[in-house]
């Protein structure tokens, strides 16, 4: 039962303080962001890098700076249910005016249930459903930025308003080239729009502060003419050739900006006063992509998880399929499930390994935080970490609770919490990532054209990971899976190391016959030693795939190969891939005298 008075004046406190720890958080959110301006213009790549990677850290640390000041100055773990009842219904009074209700909401469930124990975790203690509308927000005061503005061109004056659209974010620093690549933006521009009529309504609107991720600054807007809805993206980089600032690309279309937003790539850094007006912004252009996915995105990985998670239990509510352990080759390290009818798998870490696998939790966990901390290229998939998830055991088949029995055993437990007979099954620990068809089952059933562009896609997906330090460890076809577009990922990271923590050697030449003959390793192998070209016996046993493999990556079994990017590297060298086809780029039929760098 509701409380029907607020009288306990510990429970406006303890909101109060919950608040108070949020805006500090987002507060330092925002600063992180904000400087990523100044970072990409100074081509302050490692400062990027390592502000992308330490902005992540940033939520846990007020979580427990929040925690605990609540245990330290109200015993809040010891308070009973009519106190949380009453600060939650406080709290959503402080959200009354907020600018980020929904992330508020959100970090108050992270400080909660790091202190209530989950009798508690429902609706009438922390946010199940939002309670604060995310609706129409916006900073009335006269200095603010709008969430987006809009611009009206003829289509006479449409190169002119390209032009003052991007000198409108002041980017500081000389261009190289900037009439050209503005020729060529005005030209896409103008091609996208087509000979249409331009309607009463013809407008562009751009958001109102750049993206910025490792090399690149992104403009990202739209047009609008009549009901067509165009979305694009300017990626605006520093020339290799020059070193100025160029206009790389005009990307047009929801799929190019799917591409770019896409779950295998980092998060964002960008300044936002309005979360929620950004996101309900970027769905506009991609309307198929979850707002769990933008929110992640955009750095917001906590909040993509909420929405995620309450997307998760409503599918779960309109379906009636079961748990299953997942088809394909078992791994020793995961046990992997999932729902036939949700495009996502869970990941549970076994509680023991084979002796080949020398690893622990603690091991495989931190391999897990670093993909989530590093740029993932393109070529990883983000995954979603979850503590103490319950769900339905009739949704489970036996043979799946069977399986986690034998395997995992610590991280189940199955209750029933009501007394009413339906019991839960309650992971202690698990990973949940997209789904993508495994490449050893993919090339099993493709044709010559798919197979070639599989193996093509496999090497290039190791080429860009070392490139960006990152050694993939065990790179059998079962780890990489195969997404929308044919484009290949990695999603297996037990065992990643970075490039630079390796070392990479030839076989030694044998010293007499027996050592040539021998069936076992008779050199020695020091821990971290990786011999490139043992590769082939366990990757090429397909002749058709070898073929393909050779002709294209026999570079990956040549140890000089991984040195060379060593090197690079270690020299300080930042390479990062381009988030768009080489086809799209205005530079790519330009000579450039140096290696390209990518946004």
């Amino acid at each position: 039962m509701f409380p029907q008075q607020l009288n306990d004046t510990r429970a406006f406190d303890i909101a109060r303080a919950l608040i108070e720890g949020f805006n500090r958080h987002y507060r330092l959110f925002r600063e992180a962001s904000a400087q990523a301006k100044d970072r990409f213009e100074r081509a302050d790549w490692h400062g990027q890098q390592r502000a992308q990677r330490e902005r992540i850290e940033f939520y846990d640390l007020r979580v427990r700076e929040a925690a605990e000041r609540l245990q330290t100055e109200f015993q809040a773990g010891s308070l009973g249910m009519d106190v949380w009842q009453q600060v939650k219904l406080h709290y959503i009074g402080l959200l009354t005016n907020h600018h980020q209700p929904e992330l508020a909401e959100t970090f108050f469930n992270s400080v909660t249930t790091k202190i209530l124990h989950r009798d508690y975790f429902h609706n009438d203690f922390i946010f199940v459903r939002p309670a604060a509308s995310t609706e129409y927000i916006e900073n009335d005061e006269p200095a603010a930025k709008p969430t987006f503005r809009a611009w009206y061109p003829t289509r006479e004056t449409l190169r002119d308003t390209l032009a003052a659209i991007v000198r409108s974010f002041d980017l500081q620093g000389a261009w190289e080239g900037f009439e050209r690549d503005l020729d060529d933006v005005h030209a896409a521009a103008d091609a996208a729009i087509g000979r249409d009529r331009l309607r009463t309504n013809f407008q562009l609107q751009v958001l109102s502060s750049l993206f910025f991720r490792n090399k690149g600054a992104y403009v990202i807007g739209k047009i609008v003419n009549g009901h067509v809805e165009t979305p694009f993206a300017l990626p605006i980089l520093h020339s290799a050739a020059a070193g100025g600032l160029c206009i790389d690309a005009a990307l047009f279309g929801e799929d190019d900006l799917q591409r770019l937003f896409s779950f295998v790539r980092a998060y964002f850094l960008v300044e936002m006063e309005i979360p929620s007006a950004y996101v309900q912004f970027l769905r506009s252009l991609m309307p198929r992509k979850p707002r769990s996915e933008i929110y992640n995105a955009l750095g917001l990985q906590k909040q993509g998880k909420t929405l995620f998670f309450r997307d998760f239990q409503f599918h779960l509510r309109h379906s009636t399929d079961r748990f299953r352990i997942a088809p394909g080759i078992k791994g020793m390290v995961m046990l992997v499930f999932d729902l036939p009818s949700y495009p996502f798998v869970f990941k549970l870490i076994k509680d023991f390994y084979p002796p080949q696998k020398d690893t622990s939790r603690a091991l495989i966990k931190s391999k897990y935080l670093l993909v989530k901390q590093h740029d993932r290229v393109g070529r990883m998939a983000d995954t979603l970490e979850f503590s103490n998830v319950a769900f339905p055991r009739a949704r489970f088949t036996d043979a799946l609770i069977a399986e986690i029995e034998k395997f995992a055993p610590s991280l189940l437990e199955i209750s029933d919490r009501d007394g009413d007979g339906h019991e839960e099954v309650i992971l202690k620990h698990v990973y949940i990532e997209r789904r993508m068809i495994p490449l050893n089952i993919y090339l099993q059933d493709a044709t010559p054209a798919q197979l070639e562009h599989a193996v093509i896609e496999y090497g290039n997906a190791i080429k860009d990971l070392v490139a960006a330090n990152i050694f993939p460890g065990d790179m059998l076809w079962k780890n990489f899976g195969v997404m929308r577009h044919n484009k290949v990922v990695f999603y297996d990271y037990d065992e990643i190391e970075y490039v630079t923590d390796c070392h990479f050697r030839r076989v030694p030449e044998p010293r007499n016959e027996e050592e040539e003959m021998s069936g076992e390793v008779w050199y020695t192998v020091r821990p971290g030693d990786v011999f490139p070209e043992t590769f082939g016996p366990f990757l090429l046993g397909n002749p058709a795939v070898r073929r393909v493999f050779l002709q294209h990556h026999a570079d990956l079994l040549d140890a000089t190969f991984w040195q060379g990017h060593q090197a690079r590297i270690r020299a300080g060298h930042v390479h990062d891939v381009f988030p768009y086809e080489q086809d799209k780029r205005f530079s790519h039929h330009r000579p450039r005298t140096q290696q390209e760098h990518s946004p």
